[in-house]
């Protein structure tokens, strides 16, 4: 029987907790269960971590909210056990289009080429994103969720938190050695610690909706600037699950808020919509709508003390190019293995300061990217609308125009150049896979002559990849084995499809790739001494 996501209740319990005379302490309280806060949850029960979950409310998502959820993604959703349903429930898409007034002017491709387990892009309603990673939470008896357990206070001290939590029974309180603020972008812990965001609000407002209809259209992007049917503006359209799709109108800063979202002002726009593409007898139903104003801003800084906080509690973009949600589980992807290394005593405390300044890097890059992409989509001035035109009429037969127009460039995921964790290359390679890059997949052929994914075969812990056969191959291991480290060990045989894995990674035989438990590169060498591997895994533990 199918789940109702956004009808689901969960049930306020009481918690022995309540009734303690002393705060009892826990390793790692996380508050927002939301994407984030359940990814940060589910990712560090299954590195043996207990934590406790805590949500002011006892419902999932309202609407479809954030939907785009890409490649990268969908890779650690995989790691956390809930990657295959999304990807079945989810519209899998990677192609775009782009229109000025009625006319396509170009098309672009997120994912052209082949040997990629996973979609560039799905597209799946946050409620169940939610629910998944809910009930992927419910099977790990690791994570303590508790609803409608408002956290209203919070004290540091040297070595520890102290949360009051407020609940239908009263208010209690608790004690955390981390805490980790999820909470969103109305973050009430961060408001307790009197920490702002800061960056530029933008002056436009846009209506979004989930319309459920049946239309046979190509499950693609397609991204109007000034169309025929809503006139200098702009409009975007999606598929999601359950034959519902996702339509933004761009409205201006003028409108009214309250207007916008009644039925009789939003289906007028569908309609016209819907005709403009030659869908006239199409009905449609309207399940969710609300008008909403962004910014791009973040914290200054997104460790304060024994708090820790992530997605959009400490940043926030613009929803072109699905940056958000994207870039808040991987928010929660980098901190979960270092606060599990910390608390298992495996690294110093100082290796929490390195989700910062990775993550603060992060958030700037979407940042920028959200900020350019918002100033092209919503021009404030003659000139700025007139350029945008240009761009837009050359995009049609000239490709150099096709660089510069900009409707969202679509979530990626952060190479963290210059992370203290990075041990620079010593040896000459070619590609992406620069220290500080998340792993790229590819097809392999095991050492055992079975085939794989890539990715699919990396443990949360650190890995050693070792490329080719022979004898340059067997010194990498040899290297590694003088090494003692508590590593896993990945040999890649280069035969068949694995020559992919080779490619991308620019392997030789005996190279030999050091990885993260979040699977990012921290080092790489062509012929590694165990010296330097011994070197390169204290520093990603932040020991050097």
């Amino acid at each position: 029987m199918a789940v109702d996501y956004q009808s689901l209740r969960f049930d306020y319990r009481h918690h022995p907790d309540q009734d303690a005379a002393t705060p009892v302490r826990h390793p790692v309280v996380v508050v927002g269960a939301g994407p984030v806060g359940l990814a940060l949850a589910v990712d560090l029960a299954q590195q043996q971590v207990p934590v406790v979950l805590l949500d002011n409310d006892c419902t999932l998502s309202t609407g479809s909210r954030a939907i785009c959820f890409a490649k990268r993604t969908l890779e650690i959703f995989d790691r956390l056990g809930c990657g295959d349903r999304m990807v079945a429930k989810g519209v899998s898409w990677k192609v775009g289009k782009v229109f000025f007034k009625d006319e396509q002017v170009y098309r672009f491709d997120l994912l052209p080429e082949a040997g990629h387990e996973r979609p560039a892009f799905i597209n799946l309603q946050q409620y169940y994103v939610e629910g998944y990673l809910a009930e992927r939470a419910a099977q790990l008896p690791l994570v303590d969720l508790r609803w409608n357990n408002k956290v209203v206070g919070i004290e540091q001290q040297a070595d520890h938190a102290l949360l009051t939590v407020e609940t239908p029974e009263g208010d209690y309180t608790i004690a955390a050695d981390y805490v980790a603020a999820c909470d969103g972008s109305r973050s009430n812990l961060r408001q307790l610690l009197g920490q702002e965001t800061k960056g530029r609000v933008f002056r436009d407002r846009f209506l979004i909706a989930d319309i459920a209809m049946d239309a046979d259209l190509p499950t693609e992007r397609r991204f109007w600037f000034d169309p025929t049917f809503h006139p200098n503006q702009s409009v975007l359209l999606h598929k999601q699950a359950d034959s519902m799709w996702r339509v933004d109108f761009q409205l201006g800063w003028d409108a009214d808020p309250v207007e916008e979202r009644k039925p009789e002002k939003i289906n007028p726009r569908v309609r016209a919509l819907l005709d403009s593409i030659g869908f006239r007898s199409v009905q449609f139903s309207i399940g969710w709508a609300s008008v909403y104003t962004f910014a791009c801003q973040r914290m200054e800084r997104f460790r304060q003390g024994r708090v820790l906080f992530a997605g959009d509690s400490a940043h926030g973009v613009s929803p072109f190019g699905a940056r958000g949600a994207n870039s808040g589980v991987q928010d929660a992807d980098n901190l979960a293995w270092k606060l599990a290394a910390v608390l298992k005593r495996e690294a110093p405390d100082a290796l929490l300061d390195s989700y910062g300044s990775e993550r603060e890097f992060a958030a700037d890059e979407n940042i920028r990217n959200s900020t350019r992409a918002t100033d092209f989509i919503t021009p404030k001035s003659e000139t700025s609308r007139l350029f945008r035109d240009a761009v837009l009429e050359l995009s049609k037969d000239q490709p150099f125009a096709r660089s510069l127009v900009n409707s969202g460039r679509l979530s990626v995921p952060t190479t963290l150049h210059g992370s203290p964790l990075n041990t620079p290359d010593a040896d000459v390679f070619g590609g992406r896979m620069v220290p500080g890059a998340p792993a790229a997949d590819a097809p392999i052929v095991r050492a055992d002559g079975t085939s794989g994914w890539l990715l699919r075969e990396l443990p949360t812990r650190f890995t050693a990849l070792v490329f080719g056969e022979g004898e340059a191959a067997e010194r990498g291991l040899q290297a590694i084995a003088e090494a003692d480290l508590p590593l896993h060990v990945l040999r890649i045989a280069a035969a068949g499809e694995a020559d992919l894995a080779a490619e991308r990674y620019d392997a030789r035989p005996g190279t030999v790739y050091l990885l993260r438990p979040d699977q990012h590169v921290c080092a790489r060498w062509r012929q590694p001494s165990a010296q330097a591997l011994r070197a390169a895994f204290d520093r990603a533990l932040a020991k050097a």
